[in-house]
């Protein structure tokens, strides 16, 4: 079972496992419609929120297929969590990943998505050593596509009308990025000041 070196410390972020103590900050963004909105469940109530913080904290390390690490994104200094971000270990023979990332809304345009999901790529490229990681959005979810571009991962692919996705059909893209790749990118170098 593979568990990263927690906390993992950015300029203005703690990566951390989930506890308990999120369930605030956690369903102050989970509850929000426009956060939803291009995701396969719907806007959460408190319960809902806390049964998926139960299966976040569940998911702790990576050891075979279909394995989901949740971590959490909070602000340092002991600020609130911002951000819910997943790593999948879909396939350890031929070490393929998927990374997924969920953020609050009024921390966005600052950089801190990117400065997060460029630690998940690190644990699954470094940590886990992983051969591809990729990740998916709606096409219509310009936000998460510009945000796996900033992290470097190319377009590889856009399927036309691939889902019947809230009452209509909608292209799916989806992005990935091989180790070769993460190791030339300036993201693999290490993060001044952490």
């Amino acid at each position: 079972m593979f568990t990263p070196p927690y906390p993992i410390v950015t300029p203005r972020l703690v990566l951390r496992p989930f506890t308990e103590a999120d369930l605030d900050d956690l369903h102050a963004f989970h509850s929000l419609p426009e956060v939803t909105r291009y995701l396969y469940w719907d806007a959460r109530t408190r319960e809902e929120t806390k049964a998926a913080l139960d299966r976040k904290i569940a998911c702790a390390g990576l050891g075979a297929d279909g394995d989901a690490l949740s971590v959490a994104a909070a602000l340092s200094g002991g600020g609130p969590v911002i951000g819910d971000l997943t790593l999948f270990l879909r396939s350890r023979e031929h070490r393929q990943g998927e990374i997924g990332f969920v953020f609050n809304p009024a921390c966005q345009g600052r950089g801190l998505a990117t400065e997060a999901a460029r630690e998940i790529l690190r644990i699954g490229f470094e940590g886990l050593g992983l051969h591809r990681i990729h990740g998916n959005c709606d096409a219509r979810n310009t936000s998460s596509a510009r945000l796996m571009e900033r992290l470097g991962m190319r377009l590889e692919a856009r399927l036309v009308e691939n889902e019947f996705f809230a009452g209509a059909w909608s292209d799916e893209l989806i992005y990935g990025m091989l180790a070769r790749e993460w190791r030339a990118s300036p993201a693999a170098s290490p993060v001044p000041g952490a």
